[in-house]
């Protein structure tokens, strides 16, 4: 089973599976001598970690991370750094009954077809689970960043209808975490915790979609063709499970404007270049310009819900299924240190290999 490593240079592999005894991360690629700060890679991973609010799955998870190698000291020491997070809470025999059934919108069915086997204790490979090692190892991505300047905010900006309408730059990204929808907008909030708490009652669930920022970037980030930045943001945000869209800069709204209104003109400042309008979110022609990066990411509804759902058996035959056991009705609040630590695994990656560019 191929594609489990993300990065060029700052490359992570993860491995583990949802209902299993541990998952796991190997980085390699990172610097000799960065100061690995293990209280707050666990901070980043209490963000993600189910069961932390009331709208979210009461699986109950420490996720403690292990750091296993490649540190020594408090530093890094170029080896491969291997993070572990051990599975506490883990309910295998709830899932038995899915053994020969797929699940709606599920890897049940995909999986079983292509490798002729699988793991049906949550999906195994293919459970959200596994995100816990991506946000693990994008912390110590973040910490590579720490003196670079660059900053790296996503938050809830919309919750199945109710959607903030607010650009970014009207928002204080430090208030994130004021809410457990991590929606920097109080109002909005509100109606979006009530309109998860009540897609949860009635046993559904919502999708959403986060905005992600990225501020500081220097310009030069980025390689033409086939490594543009937004294409590796792209392929980052649409490996995370269950997003179904990514859009950057202007999006798909451009697409209704004329080159007179979209272009981003340029301007110069007491010697620095900037551009008037920030349409391209940040990158043109595949490499950052300066400006904020930012994008959005849709996610769709969590597939298992608590009501009756058509569906077949391994075997062919029709039947039916009722989604048991504990799942966020809305995962878009934990996916928001999610989408953070996978722009900062982009990001790392490509200013490593901005340094090997130049003579």
């Amino acid at each position: 089973m191929p594609g489990n490593t993300f990065g060029t240079i700052f490359k992570i592999t993860s491995f583990g599976e949802s209902h299993g005894p541990a998952i796991g991360v190997v980085i390699d690629g990172c610097p000799a001598g960065l100061e690995i700060d293990r209280e707050f890679i666990q901070k980043r991973l209490d963000r993600r970690k189910p069961g932390q609010s009331s709208i979210t799955t009461q699986r109950k998870e420490e996720d403690q991370v292990h750091i296993m190698s490649g540190v020594f000291e408090g530093r890094s020491t170029g080896a491969p750094i291997a993070l572990l997070i051990y599975n506490k809470d883990h309910k295998p025999e709830d899932y038995e009954r899915f053994k020969e059934v797929y699940r709606p919108s599920h890897a049940d069915y995909t999986y079983d077809q292509k490798y002729g086997f699988r793991d049906y204790r949550g999906g195994g490979r293919s459970s959200a689970r596994e995100t816990a090692t991506r946000v693990a190892a994008g912390a110590i991505a973040t910490l590579l960043l720490k003196n670079t300047g660059i900053k790296i905010y996503a938050y809830v900006s919309q919750a199945g209808y109710v959607k903030l309408e607010k650009s970014y730059i009207e928002l204080d990204m430090e208030s994130i975490d004021s809410n457990i929808v991590r929606c920097p907008d109080a109002e909005t909030a509100d109606r979006m915790i009530k309109l998860i708490e009540e897609t949860r009652e009635a046993g559904d669930s919502i999708g959403g979609v986060i905005t992600c920022v990225i501020k500081n970037c220097p310009v030069g980030l980025g390689e033409p063709v086939f490594d543009k930045l937004n294409a590796d943001l792209g392929k980052a945000m649409l490996s995370i499970n269950a997003v179904k869209g990514f859009e950057i800069g202007s999006g798909f709204a451009g697409s209704e404007s004329k080159g007179s209104e979209h272009n981003d003109e340029f301007q110069n400042t007491e010697g620095k270049i900037s551009t008037t309008t920030n349409n391209s979110g940040g990158i043109q022609g595949g490499i950052s310009n300066g400006e904020d990066i930012y994008f959005k990411v849709a996610f769709k509804p969590v597939a298992t819900i608590a009501q009756s759902q058509n569906t077949v058996s391994s075997s062919g035959g029709n039947t039916t299924l009722e989604g048991k056991g504990r799942h966020d009705p809305c995962v878009v609040p934990r996916a928001v240190p999610i989408v953070e630590a996978m722009a900062a695994l982009v990001i790392a990656d490509h200013y490593l290999r901005s340094k090997t560019s130049k003579i």
